[in-house]
């Protein structure tokens, strides 16, 4: 998947021009933290999760955007990258707990996990607040839970319909008065990127308009002081830049995540504590850019290996290897 997303990438740039550096730069970030979540997982899968929550944790709290007059901040306020990071950082703190064995590193591991929830709360990212809590509570709630493919399923069909809904923001499909409601939270600003978006998809539905070039076409970026050049989107990212099927391939990833998270013989509760982190930054990416820092799409391949991996050593509630009739 991740080469197809790599080749098409190349493909757009051939036919359309544009640079195609960034989706190769977030492809390889991905399936390095991927091997390396795997690695680290199989040796560590206490103390791998862990470390990776604080290394978390402290790059977004030290990052250039998260001060005050940074020439990073847009004009949309504080990026993506900062509540990414910490919903990350809250994933992998609660995946180690789980794989804890005793009660007190449990409990050190949840509150590291709700500290950052706090920590969001402090640099003002109330999407990250809401991320990282809504991640721990989604921890605590699946303590008991056994089928593991209806809790997923579940958490793709969340993906979809935020990602539907911002579609449909776009395209100014939605009732008057939740447009205006939505448009006022998202700010009006980025719902102009949206349209510009949008129309580019509708010029070239295929192949779109090119890696990296949103930019040079939106007219909306055109007027920004300072511009920026990304719609804040992912999935409308991709879409006007490479077409339907950029987007296709990548949902074909996410679900590909979701599928192997299904057949890991890791316990459910890691499973589904890494699906909950994993659908809250798709969710944060589809309305924002949170996916054009390296930091972010390397934790998320990272997360993703470390929740699939198979432990050396026997973990505390026994192996369980899902079949169909986890569905």
């Amino acid at each position: 998947m991740l080469g197809a997303c790599a080749a098409w990438s190349l493909i757009t740039a051939a036919a359309r021009g544009g640079r195609p550096e960034g989706v190769l730069l977030a492809v390889l970030a991905v399936a390095a933290g991927y091997a390396a979540g795997r690695i680290c997982g199989a040796l560590l899968p206490v103390v791998a999760p862990s470390a990776g929550a604080l290394a978390g944790l402290g790059l977004a709290v030290t990052a250039p955007h998260t001060m005050a007059g940074s020439p990073l901040i847009s004009p949309l306020g504080h990026n993506g990258a900062t509540a990414a990071l910490l919903t990350l950082s809250a994933g992998a703190a609660c995946c180690a707990a789980w794989a804890a064995r005793s009660p007190g590193p449990r409990l050190a591991l949840r509150l590291l996990a709700a500290g950052a929830a706090v920590t969001a709360a402090v640099l003002g990212s109330t999407t990250g607040f809401a991320a990282c809590t809504g991640v721990l509570l989604c921890s605590l709630a699946v303590a008991h839970m056994r089928r593991r493919g209806l809790g997923l399923a579940g958490l793709a069909l969340v993906t979809a319909l935020v990602t539907g809904t911002v579609w449909a923001i776009a395209e100014d499909v939605l009732p008057a008065g939740l447009t205006d409601s939505l448009a006022g939270q998202l700010t009006p600003h980025r719902v102009l990127l949206w349209h510009d978006a949008l129309g580019l998809v509708h010029d070239e539905p295929l192949l779109g308009a090119g890696p990296g070039r949103f930019g040079e076409l939106s007219p909306t970026v055109a007027q920004s002081l300072p511009p920026d050049d990304k719609p804040h989107s992912a999935p409308l990212q991709l879409a006007a830049e490479q077409g339907i099927v950029g987007v296709a391939l990548l949902a074909a990833v996410f679900g590909w995540v979701l599928y192997v998270l299904w057949r890991t013989p890791r316990p459910t509760p890691v499973v589904l504590t890494a699906g909950a982190a994993l659908t809250a930054l798709a969710a944060i990416a589809t309305v924002g850019n949170a996916l054009s820092f390296t930091t972010v799409t390397a934790g998320a391949g990272l997360l993703a290996g470390m929740a699939t991996a198979r432990p050396l050593t026997d973990e505390d509630g026994g192996v369980e290897v899902p079949d169909l009739d986890d569905w």
